[in-house]
């Protein structure tokens, strides 16, 4: 079942990655990152980890803002990948890895931060992404998590086309899921619309 549903998404990805960045999304995502990089903040020399990282374009701007930072970037989908690899304007600053966010491919505290935009609602298992988000972390280290949100005391489950099901989570739900791996949560905050991004930091 939850390979079907990691197949079936990844195929889905990999057919959109050629004209990804030509499409809404993109116009939709510029907005999110620029109001997300108002709130990011960085040691110096950060190793950053995006989840989910599509084209790349979260940690091209990261590397435009922050020159001495180095970024991973991980996605299901090898396609869309390959569009991140060929757009990279900061090699080797920056590198791209195909993988599962459900079992990261990376040591126990490598990132000073971690990002996720707009791909938490695809995962069959947030509390295992909660885990290896942490896991992967440094002490003190940050975790921006982005994505829509619903006032709902319980999970929202919505069939998006061929996006199949989706899941959105209240802030409550997001600061429980956190707290269980030792994540507090530093604050919400609305950057575009029901669009939210919670800070976690690591103890």
């Amino acid at each position: 079942m939850a390979s079907e549903f990691i197949s079936n998404k990844k195929q889905i990805f990999d057919i959109w990655a050629p004209s990804y960045d030509w499409l809404l999304p993109s116009v939709f995502y510029q907005t999110i990152h620029k109001r997300l990089l108002e709130f990011v903040d960085l040691p110096p020399h950060p190793n950053v980890l995006d989840l989910g990282c599509g084209t790349g374009r979260l940690l091209e701007r990261l590397a435009a803002k922050f020159p001495d930072l180095r970024g991973t970037g991980l996605d299901l989908s090898s396609e869309m990948l390959r569009v991140a690899r060929r757009n990279n304007r900061h090699r080797p600053r920056l590198i791209y890895v195909e993988g599962k966010a459900e079992s990261l491919p990376f040591a126990e505290g490598q990132f000073n931060a971690v990002f996720n935009t707009i791909s938490f609602l695809h995962y069959l298992e947030p509390q295992q992404i909660f885990s290896e988000v942490a896991r992967v972390l440094s002490p003190g280290g940050c975790f921006y998590l982005v994505d829509t949100t619903l006032k709902s005391k319980s999970e929202v489950q919505i069939t998006m086309g061929s996006l199949g099901k989706v899941r959105f989570y209240s802030p409550n739900q997001r600061e429980v899921m956190g707290a269980a791996v030792g994540l507090d949560c530093v604050g919400h905050y609305y950057l575009l619309g029901p669009v939210l991004l919670t800070v976690f930091a690591k103890k």
